[in-house]
């Protein structure tokens, strides 16, 4: 899931060490209206909304802020906003949640609001309260004012969120960018419309699977087609990568010379409404924070999942994703641990993205530092590591009655939760000559205690043209002489 999980769990734990980011776009207050459907109006064909609650909360790019200071970032926030009660709610709300609001610019009569009525868990209608007229240039002078007072305090991060309500003009944009690389800041843009120029010099661009599809001119839905499109902006902006949001599909990371579809990982989707802003404030926070491009990704992929499980413009928790990591953890041990039938489709797939398959075989009864140093070693020499597990009749076959001293299952698991072990298959034969034959690995694994005659499948892994390698084992280290240690220690006491 994450190649340093360590370091993505210590970012949560310690609020993304509380960088600070700063959120420049589009705010706009998001009104909800909840209440039950239970019958059609006489009046039209339309439902009756029986109304139960109204609740409010920051918008747009206010929805980013507040993602951002969820994950225990210390963000700060430019934009616009009317003179008006609508903005006067909208700076109590974010300012509740510890968004610094200093560098808001009161512009135009009206604050951009959006009411959405919502019947049960699904949305029946939508009204929109907006200005589409441009601010005045003064008040575009003073948001920049108020842009350049943030950044030369120090920021670790930016976000440009255009909604096309007229914040982030061109000159805008230019400006900021232009600011930020000369103080080497990183520049995450959630975008709009079809003219992405404005946006040149970012670091990143965010658009979803549609507005890619129509900057690119992209007709087909085929992901290569998108793709291909994301390369071309990422060129022309001069971008380091391009994350496109596929909405049920996930991610894909588009990076020179290579691109990386991530698969969702929502178990229920309520609302999709504000997922980007939620995308980009994870993703921004992971950078920011320090943890490898390919972590925030999949951490922001993760954070996704989560917010569009719940309705209406939601947040992300820390908590939550510890949470979602850890079932995302246990889920990962329980699809390592396969059947023949399925571990070949993998095996398959393995093979056709030109991976080396490796394989090695053993008890692996009470797990200690040689299993894991030897595994260790195995993997070394392979793309991806098989391990055949003998079940517990083989080990009793083996081993005597007495064995093993762990069941199967638990014994898969702890191999499972290896990082060098990428699938375990148990087998109830003497030997794993029959799995060996069905996976055809091109590198056979064993200890140095063997010598390569005895090693059970060599003949046949060399005749496919395979190798077979005799990996030192750790001196002193072996489930028998630690069990022998117990029993004389017990018997001792």
């Amino acid at each position: 899931m994450f190649g340093d999980l360590a370091a993505v769990i210590d970012c949560l734990e310690h609020g993304f060490y509380a960088r600070k980011i700063l959120v420049v776009g589009d705010l706009m207050l998001d009104r909800h209206v909840w209440g039950g459907v239970s019958r059609i109006s006489p009046e039209a064909p339309v439902p009756i909304v029986k109304v139960s609650r109204e609740s409010e909360t920051a918008g747009g790019a206010g929805n980013v802020a507040l993602n951002a200071a969820d994950l225990g970032l210390e963000v700060a926030v430019c934009g616009f906003v009317g003179d008006d009660p609508a903005g006067e709610r909208l700076c109590a709300i974010m300012e509740q949640a510890g968004v610094r609001v200093r560098g808001i610019v009161r512009a135009g009569a009206r604050t951009t609001t959006k009411t959405r009525i919502i019947g049960g868990h699904q949305q029946m209608l939508r009204l929109d309260e907006e200005d589409t007229a441009e601010a005045e240039r003064q008040d575009y002078e003073r948001l920049l004012e108020a842009v350049r007072r943030e950044v030369a305090e120090g920021v670790s991060a930016v976000v440009l969120s255009d909604y096309a309500k007229g914040a982030l003009s061109e000159n805008v944009c230019r400006a900021l960018v232009a600011l930020c690389r000369e103080r080497a800041i990183p520049v995450f843009v959630d975008p709009k419309g079809v003219d992405y120029a404005r946006y040149s010099g970012a670091t990143a661009i965010t658009p979803n699977r549609a507005e890619l599809a129509a900057v690119g001119r992209v007709e087909s839905p085929d992901l290569d087609a998108l793709i291909a499109a994301g390369e071309a902006v990422r060129r022309d902006l001069g971008a380091e990568f391009v994350l496109v949001t596929l909405g049920e599909n996930g991610l894909a990371l588009i990076r020179p010379g290579s691109a990386e579809h991530i698969p969702a990982v929502a178990r229920d989707v309520f609302d999709v409404t504000g997922a980007g802003d939620t995308v980009i404030a994870a993703l921004a926070a992971g950078v920011a924070a320090g943890l490898r491009l390919e972590d925030a990704v999949r951490l922001a992929n993760m954070a996704a999942g989560v917010v569009v499980g719940k309705a209406g413009t939601a947040t992300v928790k820390r908590t939550e994703l510890l949470d979602a990591i850890a079932l995302g953890q246990a889920r990962l041990l329980s699809d390592k641990i396969c059947t023949l039938d399925m571990l070949l489709g993998r095996v398959a797939r393995w093979r056709s993205q030109g991976e080396v398959i490796g394989f090695t075989n053993g008890c692996f009864d009470v797990l200690h530092a040689g299993h894991v140093t030897y595994l260790q070693k195995a993997r070394a020499e392979a793309d991806k590591l098989i391990v055949g597990l003998n079940s517990d009749k083989s080990v009793r076959r083996l081993k005597g009655p007495g064995r093993p001293i762990v069941p199967q299952e638990q014994r898969a698991i702890v191999l499972a939760a290896l990082s060098s072990v990428d699938a375990v298959v148990v087998f109830d034969q003497d030997t794993p000559i029959e799995l060996i034959n069905a996976i055809k690995p091109e590198v056979l694994v064993k200890g140095s205690d063997y010598t390569e005659d005895r090693v059970v499948g060599a003949r046949e892994v060399k005749s496919w043209g395979g190798r077979v390698v005799l990996v030192p084992l750790v001196e002193g280290q072996s489930t028998s002489g630690i069990v022998s240690r117990i029993v004389e220690r017990a018997r001792g006491g």
